[in-house]
């Protein structure tokens, strides 16, 4: 077998993952918020980066702002990258010249004010004493800052401060411990109190004078071991006069859940009016106390994208408050050609290349929410004018099409980005729905379907509602084509009980 040695080419594509097309996926995807949060690190970490919004005049800001754009539309090569993964023909460092000869120097126009009492200033906030001996602390009392910070307790600590307030041993503490140790978010203790006592090293009979102790805490009911106990120390402490109501939780929980009135009325030999007077009052107590304290805080949401409808045209604005205007800070810049090291030379291109590059990408991520958020736009036209009964089925690759992109790109864009919009605020991801056939062909989203339904069941009779095989049936006589089990499977998704556990019997309720 003979050995020799040759040359060939090969031709073969690839996908190259360079760290500026990994930056730059990585700001496509992320909220205003977010992408706010990452901005402020770069600039902490770059000193190439500054913030311009400030110290520029409005006709200043509005030439930078017309000199970056200018420098972005002369990186389309580099969209075609951003899209497909391939690389251009220009390298980072051409790039980053390219870059920084669009970003022309900006003076800064504020000025000191001259007649600013910094003496006041200086006396009325520096911790140093009046006599000016140093290392002193000023006499006034003043919060710490540990003070001024707020935080809501949690289930645990509420309980465990009302349990340091009890008359109790250290014994009972103990094991008053153990017990809010191992109760929920909803409030149920979920372990036996056999392996609370084998854990306290006691006997189950103190565990449960404890427990008991502790069921009386603030929120009523809380430490109860399931559903009928948790009702049950709520009703005797705050109803303790109703006896039907103890009846009714004791023996006919299960006919209650399944709204079985007539059987509780026959087997308790009361009138349905009665049952009618006892259910109101059970409504009025919670089957999770638990959650009435909780240290989760509400999440607040900020539209990244507003949609506005003027003269009869839908008209979108970024949202762009608390986005710091970038530039590149011309003093390094112009060290590059003042005789600086080399060594500082390739320190401060390597921050350049960094710099405008993610200014690019900044550029590059705020203009392809624009061109997704245009398409769903035109899409979705009907929804934002009449309606969630007008939205259409619509699929990533149909925009993807429409505006020239891969449909990875637009999974990327709409992902925890939300659109202010005429009918409500929604996530972009809200617009891509499946779509059910029509009887007559054509498709309707399912989003409407389930509107639809849920419109149905909320004027249906409650004392004969409608199954999920009737519900199908008026949704085909309005031409859409759906299954019994699809529409129990939407029922299920909008958290509405089947027809069973929806029967109500009793009388109606005027007030």
């Amino acid at each position: 077998m003979g050995l020799e040695i040759k040359q060939s080419l090969k031709l073969s594509q690839q996908l190259v993952m360079t760290p500026q097309l990994q930056q730059a996926i990585k700001l496509l995807q992320l909220n205003r918020l977010e992408l706010a949060e990452t901005i402020q690190q770069e600039l902490l970490e770059n000193p190439m980066l500054e913030e311009a919004e400030e110290m520029l005049g409005e006709a200043e800001a509005s030439q930078l702002e017309a000199e970056t754009s200018a420098s972005a539309e002369r990186t389309e090569a580099s969209e075609t990258a951003y899209e497909t993964g391939g690389e251009t023909d220009a390298g980072p460092a051409s790039e980053a010249r390219e870059a920084a000869d669009g970003l022309d120097e900006v003076r800064l126009t504020d000025e000191v004010k001259e007649d600013f009492d910094w003496e006041n200033y200086l006396g009325e906030y520096s911790s140093a004493p009046a006599g000016g001996e140093v290392g002193g602390m000023e006499d006034r009392e003043a919060p710490s800052f540990e003070a001024m910070l707020t935080k809501s307790a949690s289930l645990k600590e509420h309980l465990l401060w009302q349990l340091r307030m009890a008359a109790l041993n250290e014994d009972q503490m103990t094991i008053g411990a153990l017990i809010i140790g191992n109760l929920n978010e909803d409030g149920y203790l979920q372990v036996s109190l056999d392996d609370l006592a084998q854990t306290a090293q006691t006997d189950s009979a103190a565990v449960e004078t404890v427990l008991k102790v502790i069921q009386q805490f603030d929120p009523l009911g809380v430490a109860a071991r399931d559903l009928q106990e948790c009702l049950l120390i709520q009703a005797t402490e705050l109803y303790p006069g109703h006896d039907l109501v103890f009846d009714i939780l004791e023996q006919h929980l299960g006919d209650l859940e399944r709204r079985n009135y007539q059987v509780i009325a026959k087997r308790l030999g009361v009138s349905l009016d009665e049952v009618a007077d006892a259910l109101e009052v059970i409504r009025k107590l919670d089957p999770k106390p638990g959650r009435q304290v909780s240290e989760e805080e509400p999440q607040y949401i900020t539209p990244d994208i507003y949609v506005y409808k003027m003269d009869n045209e839908f008209v979108i604005v970024l949202n762009e408050d608390g986005l710091p205007k970038l530039r590149v800070n011309s003093y390094y810049k112009d060290a590059l050609s003042q005789g600086a090291s080399a060594e500082a030379k390739e320190y401060v291109q390597s921050k350049l290349r960094s710099a405008v590059w993610l200014i690019r990408s900044i550029h590059q991520r705020q203009r392809t929410i624009y061109k997704v958020t245009e398409s769903i736009v035109g899409f979705q036209r009907e929804f934002l004018e009449k309606g969630i009964a007008y939205l259409k089925p619509l699929v990533l690759r149909d925009v993807a099409e429409d505006v020239g992109m891969h449909e990875s790109t637009i999974s990327r864009v709409t992902t925890n980005k939300y659109v202010h919009t005429p009918q409500g605020v929604f996530e972009l991801k809200f617009f891509f729905n499946s779509g059910i056939n029509k009887v007559e062909g054509g498709a309707v989203a399912s989003e409407a379907v389930k509107e639809r339904i849920r419109a149905i069941i909320a004027g249906e009779d409650p004392a004969k509602p409608l199954s999920d095989q009737t519900i199908g049936d008026m949704l085909k006589k309005e031409n859409i084509d759906i299954a019994r089990r699809t529409v129990a499977k939407y029922r299920e998704m909008l958290g509405i009980l089947p027809s069973s556990r929806r029967r109500q019997t009793l009388r109606p309720r005027g007030r």
